[in-house]
């Protein structure tokens, strides 16, 4: 088939297209001009964007046009796509139409840890020798690329809970029909897209539903919520966590020892079991847990998926270290949720003991830029020893009284003794942190998108400096 993905730079849609490519198809798209992880993905399965979304992109007609979920109705595309009628699907349809037929969905859904969990299953699962499918929302250092058919009866992906598409408004995972989910966490997100956190629920409930009584739910047993979701699971589930009570857990606390975290396993067949895991945080350990009971619910053996899991590089921009310059470490993770951020900022306050810890933080998404988060940003960055604010990013489309107030949030973060600052641009963030910082110093670039490059700049103004 012909196929045109419009927006096909999004961190799904690139490796979908990729798929495609693979798969036989001829594969085509358009989208704003595209950077580096995803442009070169595209680059090298030798798929070449429009730059730009013009309704000649569509001229000779494709057999199938799928659009991201970003894309409003009234880009030029949609619009000739509908006047020539053209078939559509959504980027979840497209997916589970051409490669989750005849396999065993392994879905990772959740507030927090989606990325990481995935990217850590599609390693294990490869690495103990099941050849799995997976798409994964993130580059994995251990993986070739964050794409892949394989042969196996698994296909990993990595289950959102943002709308798909502007005429395919539920949620992204409800298209994957999870054979096993994972369930990490259920926090309130998304407020554009739900409005209350029982609208919210209703489509974490909906989807526990319609896994099969055959299939399996692995659910993170230390939140409550969690726990209220999963009663409506009609299959066999599994809780795991820290907390003892759970089916899955450790034999004793974790200990960190430079890069690594020492687990053991309380594994109910194999006993306890010795993992080094190379994460740092207490939500990496739980993400570890929710990979290994599904690897060996699989029956794969215990030493294998321990083996495995040591040999996990991690994600791009998940705590990746950039580099170091002027004696400064720079850190790059994803996190945007005040739960997200607390736990990014406490798993880098343990692994780096003695570094003053710097955090710089842009509210990127919908959400993340809402007064209804203030006191929990007030709490989560009342980890770090030093805090900066980037504007926030939508600031437009969010109405009178639904921003939140920075400069207010970082006067109540320095009263309470961690000294804040929020900069009016990009650019003036940039200077004030460069300024701030000192040697031995860790600082962390917090965003869900782009930033503007912020913390390679900034790595640059260090090196520069010296």
């Amino acid at each position: 088939m012909k196929i045109h993905l419009i927006a096909i730079g999004g961190t799904g849609m690139a490796p979908l297209a990729c798929l495609l490519q693979a798969a036989g198809h001829q594969v085509g798209g358009s989208d704003g001009p595209l950077y580096p992880p995803m442009s070169d993905l595209l680059a090298e399965a030798g798929i070449r964007p429009w730059v730009g979304y013009e309704a000649a992109h569509l001229d000779p007609p494709p057999d199938l046009v799928v659009v991201g979920n970003a894309v409003p109705r009234t880009n030029p595309e949609c619009v000739e796509a509908e006047r020539l009628g053209l078939p559509r699907l959504s980027m979840p349809q497209a997916l589970a139409r051409f490669f989750l037929e005849g396999r065993r969905p392994l879905v990772v859904a959740g507030t927090h840890g989606k990325t990481t969990t995935t990217a850590l299953a599609a390693w294990v699962y490869t690495a103990c020798g099941r050849d799995p499918g997976f798409l994964v929302g993130g580059i994995p250092r251990s993986l070739e690329k964050s794409f892949r058919r394989g042969s196996g009866d698994r296909f990993v992906v990595e289950g959102d809970e943002y709308n798909a598409a502007y005429f395919d408004r539920g949620p992204k995972f409800l298209h994957y029909r999870p054979e096993t989910l994972i369930l990490t966490s259920v926090e309130h997100d998304h407020a554009d897209l739900y409005p209350d956190w029982e609208s919210l629920l209703a489509a974490y409930r909906q989807l526990v539903e319609i896994v099969p009584r055959q299939g399996r739910l692995i659910a993170c047993g230390d939140s409550a919520d969690v726990r209220r979701v999963a009663v409506r699971a009609v299959c066999p589930v599994t809780f795991y966590g820290l907390d003892p009570a759970n089916d899955l857990h450790l034999s004793g606390p974790p200990e960190t020892d430079g890069g690594v975290t020492r687990l053991l396993v309380a594994d109910p067949e194999a006993g306890a079991v010795p993992v080094d895991l190379p994460l740092a945080g207490e939500h990496n350990v739980a993400n570890c847990l929710a990979v290994w009971a599904a690897a060996r619910g699989d029956g794969i053996a215990a030493a294998e998926v321990a083996a495995a899991l040591a040999g996990f590089a991690g994600v791009r921009r998940r705590m990746e270290e950039l580099g170091e310059a002027a004696g400064v470490l720079v850190v790059e993770d994803f996190a945007h949720h005040p739960t997200a951020v607390k736990a990014t900022l406490e798993a880098l306050d343990g692994r780096y003991p003695g570094r003053r810890l710097v955090a710089v933080f842009e509210p990127r998404t919908n959400s993340a830029g809402r007064a209804l988060f203030y006191d929990a940003y007030r709490a989560a960055f009342g980890v770090a020893d030093r805090v900066f604010l980037a504007p926030i990013f939508h600031a437009a489309r969010l109405g009178d009284g639904q921003a939140i107030d920075l400069d207010r949030l970082a006067a109540d973060l320095t009263a309470a003794g961690t000294p804040a600052a929020a900069p009016p641009s990009i650019d003036a963030l940039l200077d004030e942190t460069a300024a701030a910082l000192a040697p031995g110093d860790l600082v962390v670039s917090m965003s869900s998108g782009s930033f503007e490059g912020f913390p390679h700049r900034l790595l640059e103004r260090l090196a520069a400096a010296t």
